[in-house]
């Protein structure tokens, strides 16, 4: 027979149980569907981190008492009874860290700010150096940072992020105008770009003000975090600035620091684990779907072995080979997997379309997706189709032609 002949049998088989191919296909669609879901907003994820958690650039580094992430709970719980870190170690990287191109620092925690209208709770609460306004990525939409002096005058300025501004002020300009932070007034000198979300976390809910200024007003009990924008190679900064935090601190030789590093790497490594994580857990979840959908396959195909069992008698009686039955029933199986798995890149794309449109979700749709999903589809098939093409193909055709 020739391939064509056998592709339009195949096809009219198909098409004439409609609603037990749609069923046959529904297990394989929601498979690939969340295959191509998955691995969709999980590409769009990992662009988005790299654009914006991970953007502290590639000169910055920061050092803190507590790790970005403990590896159990001995190092938690011996990370917090490490010593702070004070304006006396800031203080001394900045003047004896000779491949230290610029050293700054900051502290934070959650405080009520309001006007005499509104008010907000649990904003995000930063003090700073004067000098992060050139080490942060920071950009100010309007106004200024607050300068050195007034850094070290511990004077109360105030830098608004960009929800704090809309939410006080909603249509007012803030420049000029006083906001409470901890009960204390502050002048709001400038505002901050917007931020936006990240993987649906606000990022624009806080308030910068001079380092001194918090700590007169929340107290020096709050561990500093440095920045650190190093001459590049990047490594050989931080080995100048471990030595001398090593020594103000008294660290023995060959014992751990009590202190720790992060980069951009850090960061975009942490996501990465975490992201894989997830990655695996979907992509097992949909493949056990996309398996469930074959053996619904293969055991719907059997049975259509059984029904057509005088149709093969026939068309071996007349000339059709074992090869060319194997072929016709892998052919309509193929099909099968084929619809389903375009319907399911369908589907995957749409809705990962719309989450994109209507939710902080990203998502990065890219052709190469599609073709995984096609091809997740004609793997299923050769699985799951040999089988009964094969036992198809090996029926006896006398015996096949007695069938009623």
């Amino acid at each position: 027979m020739r391939t064509s002949d056998t592709v339009r049998l195949a096809l009219r088989a198909l098409t004439a149980h409609k609603l037990r191919t749609v069923l046959t296909l529904l297990g394989l669609i929601i498979g690939v569907m969340s295959l191509i879901l998955v691995v969709t907003l999980i590409q769009g994820a990992n662009r988005y981190v790299e654009q914006k958690i991970a953007n502290l650039g590639t000169d910055i580094f920061q050092v803190a008492k507590m790790p970005l992430v403990p590896r159990d709970f001995e190092e938690l719980a011996r990370a917090y009874r490490h010593r702070d870190i004070e304006m006396d170690d800031l203080l001394a990287v900045a003047a004896r860290c000779a491949r230290c191109e610029a050293v700054g620092a900051e502290v934070s925690t959650l405080s009520r700010v309001w006007t005499e209208t509104d008010s907000l709770p649990d904003i995000d609460t930063r003090g700073q150096t004067a000098n992060m306004s050139t080490i942060s990525t920071l950009d100010i939409a309007s106004g200024r940072f607050f300068s050195e002096g007034e850094e070290r005058a511990a004077s109360n300025v105030v830098i608004l992020g960009d929800n704090v501004r809309d939410r006080l002020f909603k249509n007012r300009d803030p420049l000029g105008k006083t906001v409470r932070i901890a009960g204390e007034l502050f002048l709001v000198i400038g505002t901050a770009e917007r931020i936006g979300e990240v993987l649906g976390q606000p990022q624009d809910d806080f308030v910068i003000i001079p380092l001194e200024s918090f700590q007169k007003l929340f107290g020096l009990r709050h561990s500093l975090v440095l920045q650190v924008q190093a001459t590049p190679p990047i490594q050989q900064t931080q080995d100048e600035v471990r030595l001398i935090l090593r020594g103000r601190r008294h660290v023995a030789p060959g014992a751990k620091d009590d202190f720790y590093f992060a980069t951009a790497d850090t960061y975009m490594e942490l996501y990465r684990d975490i992201s894989s994580v997830f990655f695996v857990v979907f992509v097992l979840i949909s493949s056990v779907a996309s398996i469930v959908g074959g053996i619904v396959i293969m055991n719907i195909t059997l049975v259509s072995v059984y029904e057509r069992t005088k149709e093969i008698g026939l068309r071996r009686s007349v000339g059709a080979t074992q090869r060319d039955i194997a072929r016709q029933f892998l052919i309509e199986v193929l099909a099968q997997c084929l619809v389903g798995g375009a319907t399911g890149v369908a589907l995957g794309f749409l809705i990962a379309l719309l989450l994109r449109q209507f939710t902080p979700f990203p998502a990065d749709v890219e052709p190469r997706v599609a073709a995984l999903g096609l091809l997740l589809s004609s793997l299923i098939a050769l699985v799951f189709g040999v089988y009964p093409a094969t036992k198809a193909a090996k029926l006896d055709p006398v015996v096949a032609l007695r069938t009623e």
